[in-house]
């Protein structure tokens, strides 16, 4: 099919844009790569801006495919749709299909792409006052689920999950593309099950609810938090590893949180440190319970990757660990002593107690050839991408849970030290806050121009790192209150197969 529409570059287009939304992309990724370079080259730079197309969903549709695809498109070829004054053409405002693709594309931005930022209210608006009776009620279904959801910052899985069903509703829909993707999707839910299984088996076997009945028993919700990381069927080994370390984190988290005291924290967090089972000896024994079944986990890791001939790559899983219970044990102190830091000393600590770094880094241990060492050297490092995945992770769990986190019993939030150190209401400093996700966002997307520090499938984990927040955390902590939408998530992905 993709050869069949090579000279008719819209077409291209548009089927590139149905095979992403559908969910099989990852079939044909050297494909979809030919074409959309080929697209690039032929509409460079110079021709985008000349481009004689006053389609705005055909100009937004052309951006947002290359930027995804790590070209630097300039976002100036939007000026064409402004009038003298500056405004965006007021024919627009009908353009239901125009405004979703320039609202797509919009949340490609980067910093200094300021007509994205005039754009993206000026599309919000106008989509939310729709007259659905004028559009498709497949269009009409899009532009909501867009508005609550922006396809840039879903993940792939779930959004083609919803998807399916929509394009399927579409006259014009492709009998073979509809029957390829549904098939697809059950083939993969059937494996995300299988592995689902062992892993819920290990899980019983830990026996959470009587060695850590303080702890958050969540290993499903954790498994949806992976495969959002990565889906596709051979990263098996990958979400097998990145799902059991999360789990094992999540009790942890919850022992420097809520349950453990301060002189048994700082034999824990030795423990860590040397990382030898002697070190069992002195700890509580909930806490040698843990400390058994943390090194027995790394081990199994240890020995899963020397059959890859990777055993390097266990080194910095350990030494990612190591730093963030340093770190959850400042925090513990911190709340033990009722010290309350400064913003920028509570944001450069409070990055690394996301757990974010370390599961970045964990996340490649179990990938294949595409991770190198350099790759491993450069999640531990400063890299942009890495950073922004934290602060939006800190960010959001900030805004949506500190009350939550308050009654618990926590340490205090950013939201609390912008009210106290700069004296702003509480919602002028969640958006204080909001502004910094976005800033965030944009950072992700720069980090995915070409060249890259390292080849796109990192990047792209890293990316769903960030769209897992916004997926759990964009209206209300859905991972601590995981009956709400997190097991409608589950359902789709992992339980209800699509009718054939």
């Amino acid at each position: 099919m993709l050869a069949g529409v090579v000279d008719k570059p819209s077409q291209m287009l548009h089927l590139i844009d149905q095979i992403q939304r559908l969910g099989i992309d990852y079939h044909f990724e050297h494909e979809v790569d030919e074409q959309l370079e080929q697209i690039h080259k032929s509409y460079s730079q110079l021709h985008l801006e000349d481009f004689k197309v006053d389609d705005l969903h055909m100009v937004a549709l052309i951006f947002r495919l290359l930027r995804q695809q790590g070209y630097n498109v300039s976002s100036e070829i939007f000026n064409k749709f402004k009038d003298n004054e500056g405004n965006f053409w007021e024919s627009l405002v009908t353009d239901a299909r125009g405004l979703l693709s320039l609202y797509e594309a919009c949340h490609l931005r980067c910093h200094g792409d300021s007509i994205l930022d005039e754009a993206l209210p000026f599309a919000t608006t106008h989509l939310e006052s729709i007259d659905e009776s004028k559009v498709s009620t497949s269009l009409a279904k899009q532009v909501n689920h867009a508005l609550e959801q922006p396809l840039p910052k879903g993940l792939p899985r779930l959004e083609a999950r919803r998807y399916i069903p929509l394009y399927q509703e579409e006259p014009s829909h492709d009998e073979v593309l509809l029957t390829l993707a549904k098939l697809d999707f059950n083939l993969l839910q059937e494996q995300h099950q299988k592995e689902l299984g062992e892993i819920t088996r290990w899980w019983k076997e830990i026996d959470v609810p009587r060695k850590f009945p303080f702890a958050r028993d969540r290993i499903v919700e954790l498994f949806f938090w992976t495969s959002g990381i990565y889906f596709e069927p051979e990263f098996a080994m990958a979400r097998n590893i990145l799902t059991k370390v999360i789990s094992l984190t999540s009790i942890l988290d919850d022992i420097y949180d809520v349950y453990g005291t301060l002189e048994e924290l700082a034999l824990l967090t030795e423990a860590i440190q040397k990382w030898d089972v002697d070190a069992m000896d002195g700890l509580p024994v909930y806490m040698q319970a843990y400390y058994k079944e943390f090194l027995q986990l790394y081990e199994y890791i240890g020995n899963e990757l020397a059959t890859k001939e990777r055993s390097y790559r266990l080194v910095y899983a350990k030494e990612v660990m190591k730093k963030l219970a340093r770190a959850y044990f400042q925090e513990a102190k911190w709340f033990h002593t009722n010290y309350v830091p400064a913003l920028e000393e509570y944001m450069s600590l409070q990055l690394i107690t996301t757990g974010y770094g370390m599961l970045a880094t964990t996340s490649l241990v179990g990938m294949g050839d595409v991770v190198t060492e350099h790759a491993l050297e450069w999640s531990i490092g400063d890299c942009k991408i890495v950073k922004a995945a934290q602060t939006i992770c800190r960010l959001m769990d900030d805004i949506v849970s500190h009350q939550f986190e308050q009654k618990r019993g926590h340490v205090v939030s950013a939201v609390e030290l912008l009210m106290k150190y700069h004296g702003v209401s509480e919602q002028e400093a969640g958006e204080e806050l909001q502004k910094g996700v976005i800033d965030a966002w944009k950072d992700i997307n720069e980090e995915f121009l070409r060249p890259t520090a390292v080849p796109m499938p990192i990047l792209t984990r890293m990316l769903n790192f960030s769209r897992v927040m916004d997926v759990l955390y964009s209206d209300g902590d859905n991972y601590t209150h995981s009956e709400t939408k997190l097991k409608d998530y589950v359902t789709l992905l992992f339980i209800s197969p699509l009718l054939m």
